[in-house]
């Protein structure tokens, strides 16, 4: 069985979709239901997708995969045309709207990977550097977590205002 859509296909069945973006039938109807994709029904009550849903899918699997909540994915594909498929201009213009997300995700696990062996900026205590970075546990009056990650975290998603609430992820 080919994984492939006819070229001149128009929609596909949620079985053509499943076996073409490799997800589960269960997940594109799980998709469907949190207002990701859509689908019209047939007279039969079948599920017709556009060819556009295969990009989609791929889009959501690909931010799912960076650590994107599904609630974020659905806002930005929230901001595609709903009357044609998407351009390359359309797909450049929404992955804009988390590059700063991304850029603080990429700052934190790289100073997380460098400092990894000495300290994951918990404010334990409990390694003698804890001692010199964070003295009577300081970090600790900011929230729970590792604040030292977290808190950079949240200024630059709150654009550099600074934050001190909980990371929530």
């Amino acid at each position: 069985m080919t994984s492939h859509l006819a070229p001149d296909a128009r929609e596909a069945t949620v079985g053509e979709i499943a076996r073409r973006s490799g997800v589960a039938p269960s997940a594109l109807r799980f998709y469907e239901r949190e207002g990701l994709i859509k689908s019209r029904r047939t007279g039969g009550n079948q599920r017709r997708y556009s060819r556009d849903t295969l990009r989609r899918v791929a889009f959501i699997r690909t931010s799912q995969g960076l650590g994107i909540p599904l609630a974020t994915i659905r806002d930005v594909l929230g901001l595609l045309p709903a009357d044609r498929t998407p351009t390359r201009e359309d797909w450049a213009r929404i992955s804009e709207c988390w590059r700063a997300d991304l850029d603080a995700r990429i700052r934190t696990l790289q100073r997380l990977r460098d400092s990894l062996s000495d300290c994951i900026g918990c404010g334990c205590l409990s390694l003698t550097k804890c001692a010199l970075s964070n003295p009577q546990d300081d970090l600790g009056a900011r929230g729970p977590g590792a604040r030292r990650f977290v808190d950079e975290r949240d200024a630059s998603a709150a654009g550099g205002r600074g934050s001190a609430a909980p990371d929530a992820s």
